[in-house]
């Protein structure tokens, strides 16, 4: 296995890209590099005039850069999508392509912290240029921040619960590792469900850290503007907060609410869907288990 397919595994790799409809000198991005497994088969798929741009905040990431002219690697969140392409000169693009999960790199690396499997720093940054980590969140949230982030984020019934338990513990030593958490968290850890609820509240705590789904809203919102008329939007989602957005502004618009409608009653939409939720087949999901809770959604700029 190469670097970097060891380093992330595509998930719906065939599906995600035909779901582009790729034209041969059409301009494309893939605002979550990673390995580089989504990119390289764009690029395989381009003609000589074609245009592939990539975003990645993680520094770790640039190692797996491809050397081809037509491939320009930004390191920068994708929330600064319009920002970065204008810098090159592009105004509109001809496919947009992104992978919301973590990368199997990124969970594989144990001092990053995202791992229930091992002990580590409490960090969780997708990158390291980020200020705010998982300690801080741990640590220094007000009680009634971390019942927001433990509700919203991990969908855990009892944050309340579980707020009071960490605050008190804090209170006594700082929670510093991974390990340290997880024995605060012990009385809420069942023997059969334990993984299931620890890689809940991870989950919280790290789209915290990273402002998930804040920079998803913002990135969501530019795709129209960024769009060529026909253009395709291929968007895979690994939890159902993340599906939910995604899903409701490809049909509105917009994230609540009901959709723009005009004098007429028609809805006026930038975007229509292009067939049907897609999720791994049960060969993709024994071959690689992290794909197992991916959505692909496709929607075309009208």
């Amino acid at each position: 296995m190469s670097t970097s397919e060891s380093y992330h595994n595509p998930v719906l790799l065939v599906e995600s890209v035909d779901g582009l409809n790729i034209k041969e000198n059409g301009v494309y991005v893939d605002v979550t590099f990673g390995g580089g497994g989504h990119s390289k088969e764009i690029l395989k798929r381009l003609g000589e005039k074609g245009k592939l741009y990539a975003f990645d905040q993680d520094e770790d990431a640039l190692e797996n850069a491809i050397d081809d002219d037509r491939f320009v690697l930004i390191n920068e969140n994708f929330r600064f999508l319009r920002q970065f392409l204008k810098f090159y000169g592009i105004l509109k693009v001809d496919g947009i392509l992104a992978d919301f999960g973590v990368s199997s790199h990124q969970f594989d690396e144990a001092k990053r912290g995202f791992s229930i499997r091992f002990d580590a720093d409490l960090d969780m940054r997708m990158s390291k240029n980020n200020r705010r980590s998982a300690y801080d969140v741990v640590n220094n949230y007000p009680q009634e921040e971390l019942v927001r982030v433990l509700f919203e984020y991990g969908e855990l019934r009892n944050a309340g619960a579980i707020s009071k338990t960490i605050v008190d513990s804090r209170n006594e030593n700082r929670i510093k590792t991974t390990d340290q958490l997880k024995t605060v968290l012990k009385p809420f850890l069942p023997k059969m469900k334990e993984n299931k609820i620890l890689a809940q509240i991870y989950q919280a705590i790290r789209i915290e850290v990273n402002q998930e789904i804040e920079i998803l809203k913002e990135f969501l919102l530019q795709t129209p503007e960024m769009l060529d008329k026909g253009g395709r939007l291929s968007l895979m989602s690994y939890h159902s907060l993340e599906d939910r957005l995604v899903k409701r502004f490809i049909r509105d618009g917009r994230f609540e609410g009901e959709a723009e409608k005009d004098f007429y009653g028609n809805t006026n939409v930038p975007l229509k869907k292009v067939g049907g939720l897609i999720v791994p087949s049960a060969k993709e999901i024994a071959k690689n288990n992290r794909a197992r809770s991916a959505k692909l959604r496709i929607a075309e700029r009208r």
